[in-house]
Formats: C-alpha cells, structure tokens, sequence
C-alpha cells in the first residue's frame, strides 16, 4: 500500500480565494451570504438568501477555445485546479501530462444554462442558444472532464457526481487509487455553480432558510433556532500525490491522508441514517487504523436542517463521546453542494496545520436534540491535534468520511 499526501490546495468561495482571506473572514465573523434580489422574479420560491461567489472573473490567459467546453461549474473547479497545481509546483510541470496524472471531480449537476437550453427544445421545439459545446457543459461529468482537457492530463478520470459528497468522493477515490498504486498523482476535488433551480430542491422540501431580511443570520447549523439550509457555490481541489513521489521532486507536504470510509444509508433517498453515518466513520477509522480516541476535532456536515443536524450529532457523539470538538464552516459560506466536501477537506488541512479551528458562526444555542458534543461557537479555538476527520452526507444516502494526519 503506498501513502498519500496532499501537496497542492485551493479553492474559489463567496468569501475569498485563498486561505489567509477566507480565514479572516471568519475571524471576524463575516458571511458569505447575501439576500439575492435576482430572484424576486420566482414567485414560488420562498427562500432568497445564498452565498455567491460575486466576483469569479475568468483568467485573462485563458483562451476562447479553452472556454467553449467549459460553463460556470467547471470554469471554477479549472479555475481552483490551476491554483493547486502551481501551490503544488506542478503547474508547469511536463510530468503531470504523461499519464502520471488523473482527476477526480464532481458536481451536483452541470451547468444549468445548458439544461435550460436543452429544456427550451423540448418545450418549444426550437435549438435556441444550443451547440456543440453545449452537453459537454451540461454532462454529469463536465468538470472532470474539463479539467482532464485543459491540463492535458492522462491518468484515470473518476466523475463524483453525487450531490453533497461529490468533493469528499473525488478526494476519497482518488486517494484510493494513489493507495492502490494505480497511480502517483491526482487532481481531485468538486464544485457548484450557484442557480435558483437548486435552492427551489430545498424549498420543495420545506429546508430552506427564510431568514430573508437577515442574511447574516443564516444558516444556524446545529442551532435551536435554525430555520433551513442556504445554499452557496464556489469549487476545491486538492494535489494528492504518492509520498515517495512527492519526496523525491522535493515537494512540499500540507498533510497525510490516512483514512476514507463511505457507504450507502440503502434506506431513503432525502432522510439521513445515524447508523449508517456512524458506520461510514468507522469504515474511515478502520481504514486508517485508528481508534476513536486518535481523532482531535470532526469538520461537520452541518447543514442547518433539522434531521441532517441531529442525526449527523448522534452518530457522532455515539462514536466518540461528547469531548469530540465538531464545527460547520456551511454557517459562513451556505451549503456549497458539490464543493462543500473538497472545500471543508482544505480548511480541515489549514486548520491541521495552523492549530486554529474555525467555529460555527450563528451557533448561540445548541439544539438539546442534537447529540452531546464540544461545539465550537463564538470564536475560532486554539488547539493542536495529530488527525481530524471530515464528514460529507449526500441525498441518496450517500456517507463521506475523510480524516488527515499532521505533517511535521
């Protein structure tokens, strides 16, 4: 078995691009999320909060060839591939395009100005606004494959599309398949584009947040006072690279990947599994070889749903007892979808490394019902640890759990 470490991060969110601005914000407390005018036009919609990203501009070294396969979802997981790649020293590296690289990536769909295009034909019967670009920016696996495409890179593909977890899968398989020796490199995480047809998902389902005229309020995961989930956009991506490769170009080592579990709740398609939950951070511990009591602080899921909040918290308080410190950065940013895992994966790292874990902003009065846990609230929390583990649960009943090792 060959050992994975993370050489390269970034990623693209409503409140910066790059850790030092991202963290800042959340010292200070300040959200990502806005009330969003734009769609006063949905009538039906009830929510109007979420956390864009406003100001994504395309780099100006891009070329309008490289553009036309991409929409927004995958412009932003190329845009974070870019920025991982050159943290990672490999941005211009001939080694990652002959065959030694490979992508895991996902979305929860694709870029949704396509869908309506293809929805148009189907409604009017005209091809308005359609052309040969227009499935590969609407495809499941758009963003892994536009990456694949825009570096050149020959490895394996591995498409994640499986809404919440897409991030966390991307990063788990591709771990698996530098730990299996398939390969030495992997560009590996997800993103979301942001669209009103995602927030209408919630909505149908009553989890929404309608705290419309307090932006900053909302979400409260893990709050009695919680009224839903908002939703959020931006991408993560991750350099994954076998150990022995990494050491031997010299490459700085951000953190050890040691542990991915993931599994299928086989029960409901919207309801969240505790069993189930517990059995995926099992299945991450039994990977790693860890005992419970080896794990310093659990990045939540966190979502601000009722059901998600308390079933996650039981599991988790079942697992490790109510000592474990556990935080949602979906209190500063919204849910992110397809990016939340990659994106909470790359904070779980800085944290790791910085002995500084953010809190849960908005968290004034833990739900009784939730499982009994260190939540961390009120300001970031000083404290150092060897492991922690990341948590990602997805509608189909879809389990996630990450965990990462300090790099000395």
């Amino acid at each position: 078995m060959k050992r994975v470490v993370v050489t390269g991060m970034s990623g693209i969110t409503s409140l910066g691009s790059d850790w030092d601005s991202i963290e800042a914000n959340f010292s200070a407390n300040r959200s990502g999320i806005r009330r969003m005018d734009e769609w006063d036009r949905f009538s039906e919609l009830n929510t109007r909060l979420a956390g864009p990203v406003d100001n994504f501009e395309v780099p100006a070294h891009w070329t309008r060839k490289q553009l036309r396969s991409m929409g927004r979802v995958s412009r932003l997981v190329v845009a974070a591939s870019e920025q991982a790649l050159r943290d990672a020293g490999l941005l211009n590296d001939p080694i990652i395009r002959d065959g030694r690289m490979g992508t895991a990536c996902g979305s929860s769909t694709g870029s949704t100005e396509e869908i309506k295009a293809f929805g148009n034909m189907l409604l009017n019967s005209v091809a308005d606004g359609l052309n040969a670009n227009s499935y590969v920016r609407m495809m499941p696996h758009t963003t892994a494959a536009n990456i694949s495409i825009f570096f050149g890179l020959t490895g394996r593909l591995i498409p994640t599309s499986s809404a919440c977890t897409s991030g966390s899968q991307g990063i788990g398989y591709a771990y698996e398949a530098i730990k299996f020796g398939r390969l030495p490199m992997m560009l590996a995480g997800g993103g979301e584009e942001l669209c009103p047809t995602e927030a209408m998902v919630f909505d149908a389902l009553y989890a929404t947040s309608l705290k419309n005229d307090a932006p900053h309020t909302s979400p409260r995961p893990y709050d009695s006072g919680r009224d839903g989930l908002v939703i959020g956009e931006g991408a993560g991506m991750l350099v994954l690279e076998e150990l022995e490769h990494a050491l031997a170009r010299g490459a700085r080592i951000h953190a050890e990947i040691v542990g991915f579990g993931s599994n299928a709740d086989g029960a409901h398609s919207t309801r969240p599994e505790q069993v189930t939950m517990r059995r995926a951070m099992e299945l991450a511990l039994e990977d790693a070889g860890l005992p419970t009591a080896a794990i310093g602080y659990v990045n939540g899921h966190g979502t601000a749903t009722e059901q998600g909040d308390i079933a996650e918290t039981l599991a988790t308080s079942e697992l490790f007892g109510a000592r474990m410190p556990i935080s949602s950065q979906k209190s500063f940013l919204g849910h992110t979808l397809g990016a939340c895992g990659a994106l909470e994966s790359w904070f779980s790292i800085e944290m790791l490394k910085r002995d500084r874990y953010i809190h849960t902003l908005n968290l004034d009065a833990v739900d009784p019902q939730c499982g009994e846990l260190d939540y961390l609230k009120g300001e970031p929390r000083v404290m150092s640890h060897e492991y922690v583990m990341n948590n990602n649960f997805a509608f189909g009943g879809v389990n996630t759990s990450l965990i990462f090792r300090r790099w000395a």
